[in-house]
């Protein structure tokens, strides 16, 4: 029997036959002459992590016109970007066996059903809770990515695809699409910036101005406790991503702590928690960023105080969606302390 090392099957091919790749060949439109290939990669196939993309640029697995590249080349008008698409695209991999992978347990199965918010024939809405990570890393074996994968039974047949990612510590809404056909329409809807998000956060000190913008290109950096991002400097625009955020004070507590509604208009890794810092207003219980060592009161947990909160998109085939996440317990429990009215947020912002 022939086995296959190499992840993708469609790489491998019987002792004398040729290995067949699909392959999807984009032309360099005008508006992205003088882009790096790297960053047109990123654009036009955001669900690719920066690791694989260097990868398969160094593996020559992407090409320009027939050649291989290197990540910051300059791509020309009217060039042809060779990807294979079983990784450009994961919403088109293949489904894996219905089988629960080892491990999976019906705890397991239920920790995820306890998430669902909101379900339809397309997606279901999940309420990640605290602590537990989107995808797997180094050192992460237990992750909501992972669990969904034993669950294709439950969402139809096929594998549930993430469209998105929160932080370990971010609390909220994320989505899930039951099929490949579905993950590539919400691909698109997020990368035109179709879907609003709405975030709440508890910040040390209160932002000022009390409502704003913060653009603040980022660069990721290394440092002891792993990767983060920070605002870029002088002569590091080339390795930035643009990031925008808008910003709303809803309510304070004295000049202590504040209750803000964040409104990303890109989606960069750690944007939020990277700008607040930025603006002097570090989120509460952020290790990361901001390093504050103690809470502003007795009986406020020590956790991060990120809650994606709300979501809406439209959709001709997805409906329309207008989606709400309960606060964490930790996060409840500090409004309650802090004297914060979660119910009054619709009326403040019917004000604004």
């Amino acid at each position: 029997m022939l086995t296959c090392a190499h992840p993708s099957p469609l790489l491998c091919a019987p002792p004398g036959q040729t290995a067949r790749m699909s392959i999807e060949k984009r032309a360099v439109r005008a508006d992205d002459d003088g882009l790096r290939l790297d960053r047109w990669l990123k654009k036009y196939y955001p669900s690719l992590p920066h690791t694989l993309v260097q990868k398969l640029v160094r593996t020559g697995q992407v090409r320009v016109d027939g050649g291989r590249m290197k990540a910051d080349t300059r791509l020309s008008t009217g060039q042809e970007v060779r990807v294979p698409t079983h990784f450009a695209d994961p919403a088109s991999a293949p489904a894996p066996s219905l089988k629960a992978p080892p491990g999976l347990s019906k705890a397991d199965r239920d920790f995820i059903e306890r998430m669902i918010v909101f379900e339809n024939d397309y997606i279901a809405v999940l309420n990640k809770p605290f602590g537990i990570a989107v995808q797997g890393g180094t050192n992460t074996k237990r992750h909501i990515d992972g669990l969904l994968a034993g669950m294709a039974d439950r969402f139809g047949g096929e594998r549930p695809r993430l469209v998105h990612r929160l932080d370990r510590d971010t609390t909220g809404i994320l989505v899930v699409a039951k099929d490949r056909q579905t993950a590539a329409r919400l691909g698109r809807l997020f990368q035109t910036r179709s879907v609003q998000k709405i975030y709440w956060a508890i910040v040390c000190g209160v932002p000022k101005p009390p409502q704003g913008k913060v653009e603040a290109p980022l660069v990721k950096a290394a440092g002891p406790e792993g990767d983060r991002v920070r605002k870029a400097r002088p002569g590091e625009q080339e390795l930035a991503q643009h990031a925008t955020t808008y910003y709303s004070v809803v309510d304070r507590a004295a000049q202590a702590v504040a209750w803000v509604s964040l409104k990303p208009v890109t989606g960069r890794q750690h944007q939020l928690r990277a700008h607040m810092d930025i603006l002097g207003t570090p989120i509460l219980g952020d290790q990361k960023y901001g390093q504050i060592a103690e809470m502003p009161m007795d009986g406020i947990e020590h956790k991060l105080h990120l809650h994606a909160r709300r979501l809406t998109l439209k959709d001709e085939k997805i409906g329309e969606l207008d989606i709400s996440a309960p606060l964490p317990a930790h996060m409840a429990r500090t409004f309650e302390l802090l004297g914060f009215d979660a119910q009054r947020y619709e009326s403040w912002e019917a004000e604004r």
